[in-house]
């Protein structure tokens, strides 16, 4: 038996369930406290981010405006949101791996395009208009590039075992993927090659991009840390310890703060990235499990496996400030998230009960940003 801590919570690889789920699906319902695993106490103070500038916070009420319904067996678990074409693409974590692609202008309609095996991990460029799909039990492990023109995956691309996080660059056209193999691939977008093979921490699963620093995190689950890498020169420019067995990252390219998912702990450590220094740690709901960032709201947006809700987190007080309530019932499952930076829509994939909802802040329904521009 081995325990692969966040993104995913795997004990052992049983047979493949009836309804299609992969044995390696079978990790978030088991807490660490029920594994008989208990890590130190992790105490911070609950304060806001010093010497870093977030934007001023106007009261402001969020409300699910819709359900999209996939199908229960479809397991939808992660998000990513091109804000030109205004669409949320859906990796759906099935043997036979699917990928929803819901457009809004279209009222919320979806379709399929079909990946590889277990698709867990998925990243949008809007300016090359191509997403990437980590398939997490492909074999040989691979990412599948989805043209957002077409509709079609127009290439497949070989990288480490078990990859299980995607995230792209648009300033540099560059893709990077988190592998259980304890490394992440580098991929050019432009010639859909690997360039290079970084390594990391222990179980690296989860990885995000500030491009206005030309950085990349990386959280490993089973080494406690976050790798800080330099897009520049391709290596490990500084090593963060954080807490017990981090899951997801986020971070603001405008105030420099890296958000780290703490399952064990129900909470979110909010890192100042440029000294490594954790500033804060926010209590949430019970399991987060996914993380996203509205830079131009200074919110960030965490979803509560076990909670069946969405807590939204001042990034100027380091406080909750709202808690959404999906009304999924038992066991909605809420695990991946992505926002549109326009209007501020969180778009939350609810892995149990093989839906989407559509979370709008009231105060901001219209666009609140330009079309982004070329390369």
């Amino acid at each position: 038996m081995y325990i692969h801590l966040p993104h995913w919570r795997r004990v052992g690889r049983a047979a493949s369930h009836a309804d299609g789920r992969p044995p390696v699906l079978r990790r978030h319902r088991v807490r660490l406290s029920r594994l008989g695993i208990v890590a130190g106490a992790l105490t911070l103070p609950l304060v806001a981010s010093a010497g870093v500038a977030a934007p001023a916070q106007a009261a402001t009420s969020y409300q699910v405006t819709r359900t999209i319904r996939l199908g229960r067996a479809s397991h939808p678990l992660a998000v990513a949101f091109d804000q030109r074409t205004r669409t949320a693409y859906v990796a759906r974590a099935t043997v036979a791996g699917m990928v929803s692609v819901i457009r809004m202008h279209s009222r919320g309609k979806s379709t399929a395009i079909r990946v590889g095996n277990t698709p867990v991990g998925i990243a949008a460029d809007p300016v090359t208009g191509t997403v990437y799909v980590a398939n997490e039990s492909s074999d040989p492990p691979s990412v599948s590039v989805i043209s957002e023109a077409t509709g079609a995956v127009t290439g497949t691309i070989t990288v480490g075992s078990t990859p299980d996080a995607v995230a792209a660059d648009p300033r540099t056209g560059t893709v990077y993927v988190a592998n259980g193999s304890n490394n992440v691939s580098v991929i050019s977008e432009a010639t859909g090659a690997v360039t290079g093979t970084i390594t990391v921490g222990s179980a690296p699963d989860s990885v995000a991009v500030d491009p206005d620093t030309g950085t990349v995190y990386v959280a490993n689950g089973q080494s406690n840390t976050v790798s800080v890498i330099s897009e520049a020169t391709g290596t490990v420019t500084a090593t963060i310890g954080v807490g017990f067995a981090p899951g997801p990252v986020a971070v603001d390219p405008d105030t420099g703060i890296l958000y780290v998912v703490d399952e064990q702990h129900d909470s979110v450590s909010a890192i100042n990235a440029a000294t490594g220094t954790i500033t804060a740690a926010i209590g949430v709901g019970s399991s987060p499990a996914g993380i996203a960032v509205d830079p131009l709201a200074g919110t960030v947006y965490v979803t509560n496996y076990d909670s069946d809700t969405v807590s939204v987190i001042s990034e100027a007080t380091s406080t909750v400030i709202a808690t959404v309530d999906l009304g999924g019932g038992l066991y909605g499952g809420p695990y991946g998230i992505a926002v549109d930076p326009r209007t501020g829509t969180a778009f939350v994939a609810n892995e149990d009960s093989g839906t989407v909802s559509v979370i709008t802040p009231e105060s901001r329904t219209v666009d609140r940003l330009p079309a982004p521009g070329s390369r």
